[in-house]
């Protein structure tokens, strides 16, 4: 399993659209072939960032697949006129439980 930790900066003041255009591009990850699920974390110190973390069953089901989908593109339409910058995404691999 791959998990995909996108950190997103919102517009200050935008943090409910955000939080809404999340909730509405919730079913266009549940329905990505690999897509195990998602969460999206607030941060407590810093209430414009969040932490959007998704499940893969691999790097290429994000990379590759996900991201050259029609889903990736509605994704984005929806949730990055909120962004102040483009998420910065770390992808990491249990390798100890």
């Amino acid at each position: 399993m791959i998990l995909e930790m996108a950190h997103i900066e919102v517009t200050p003041g935008g943090e409910a659209g955000f939080e809404q255009a999340v909730a509405q591009a919730t079913p266009l990850f549940q329905a990505a072939p690999g897509c195990g699920g998602m969460e999206l974390h607030r941060v407590v110190e810093t209430p414009g960032r969040y932490v959007l973390m998704v499940r893969w069953d691999t790097l290429e089901d994000h990379t590759v697949r996900f991201r050259g989908s029609e889903a990736f593109q509605q994704w984005r339409a929806l949730a990055g006129p909120h962004f102040t910058s483009p998420p910065h995404v770390q992808h990491t691999r249990i390798v100890l439980s």
